[in-house]
């Protein structure tokens, strides 16, 4: 995965960067940075920009369902209205109106649930794959800061040896 090789290359870039003396800190190139940043933002998983696109999905779905409800309700209602002349139509048109609005609500429910569903599947895989990446990405971070240290502890012996030669 590209990512990785990006992350490689942040590490390089801190690794090869001049380190402040007496100090963990570490010079490096803000631009080069922020344009590592940058890039390995563009290159994050598609489950990222899935997640997006499913919540707006969403959004929309519930939307176009409620709009779908009320159509149905509204038909209803005008099917009832033009049936009110009669009675036995009447009762039977109060009663298919009831029926339609619960076949309708219920409709709404299940289409709300099941998006519901697909979005928290998708989000849930989305979480696991970012606690994959930051996972890495600490561990990667987590060794490059052990090796500074290294690399500052054989220098700090290099200088106590040195001063002790001079005494």
């Amino acid at each position: 995965m590209e990512i990785f090789t990006l992350l490689e290359t942040l590490e390089d870039l801190l690794e090869g960067s001049r380190n402040l003396p007496f100090t963990s800190k570490a010079i490096v190139n803000k631009e080069e940075m922020l344009d590592l940043i940058k890039e390995i933002r563009i290159k994050m998983p598609d489950e990222l920009k899935q997640a997006k696109w499913i919540k707006e999905e969403r959004q929309r779905i519930l939307v176009e369902a409620q709009k779908e409800a009320e159509g149905v309700v509204k038909e209803a209602e005008n099917r009832i209205i033009a049936m009110i002349d009669e009675h036995e139509i009447t009762r039977k048109a109060y009663d298919q109106k009831a029926e339609i609005i619960e076949t309708a609500n219920e409709m709404s429910r299940e289409i709300s649930k099941g998006t519901k569903e697909y979005a928290d599947t998708l989000l849930e895989n989305t979480e696991k794959v970012l606690n994959d990446t930051l996972g890495k990405l600490e561990t990667n971070i987590n060794e490059a800061l052990k090796l500074m240290e290294i690399s500052l502890e054989d220098t700090i012996k290099t200088i106590q040896t040195s001063r002790k030669e001079l005494k």
